[in-house]
């Protein structure tokens, strides 16, 4: 079920995304660099659930993207099903300088799928680009990994700011551009049922609960 909410007029839009992966691999600084624009090189593991609110102006309108940031310690999952409740979009993320974190990431996307809607937009994210002497999964291995899931694909730095705006834009895009295509299929069906009427026809609906999003077939990659 699309979590979002018309706030005033029904140009404002509420998305919630949800930061997902290990422990140290750089959510919440990939969440203060996008939403302040900060670097914390010494950050802690991050306590609980936090989360920070966005706006984004798209084809005139304005989006709300609340990014919500939790621990990846197996210690704080008992937050899981809160967390995950109404997320449309996720960044799957994981550092390219520890394999460890990019084999876990099936574990990560299985818990996604879990505890929200299977069409959940998600790009993965191979974090600390700027790593390149430390590096142990390559580029080609992210893209494949996304490509073989259905999911987006970008490499950032959180560091040095490399691809961090585009990893968090591409979701909200994505997600309004699904949004907006539901509500013009809406209205289709709104058109043919009064034309039907007219004509003495009986029409039925499909609700929105049974509308379905496909995930891309080929990974959109970003990478840099």
């Amino acid at each position: 079920m699309a979590f979002y909410s018309e706030e005033q007029t029904t140009e404002d839009y509420l998305f919630k995304i949800v930061l997902v992966g290990d422990s140290a691999v750089g959510k919440s600084n990939l969440l203060a660099r996008f939403a302040r624009d900060e670097f914390y090189p010494n950050s802690k593991s991050t306590i609980g659930v936090e989360f920070q609110t966005q706006k984004m102006e798209i084809n005139g309108k304005e989006i709300k993207a609340q990014i919500w940031d939790t621990a990846g310690q197996e210690r704080f999952r008992a937050v899981t099903s809160a967390y995950y409740r109404g997320a449309v979009g996720a960044l799957l993320v994981y550092d390219i300088s520890r394999r460890q974190t990019f084999n876990n990431i099936s574990r990560w996307l299985n818990e996604l799928h879990t505890h929200s809607d299977m069409n959940v937009v998600t790009i993965l994210v191979g974090n600390k680009s700027d790593l390149k002497d430390a590096r142990e999964v390559s580029t080609a291995e992210g893209k494949a990994l996304a490509e073989a899931q259905g999911l987006f694909f970008i490499e950032t730095s959180a560091l040095d700011s490399s691809n961090v705006a585009a990893a968090f834009q591409t979701v909200v895009i994505e997600i309004y551009n699904i949004l907006s295509r539901k509500v013009m299929q809406s209205h289709e069906l709104k058109k043919n049922d009064l034309s039907s009427l007219s004509n003495g026809r009986t029409v039925v609906l499909q609700g929105d609960e049974n509308t379905t999003v496909e995930q891309p077939k080929k990974a959109g990659c970003c990478s840099s």
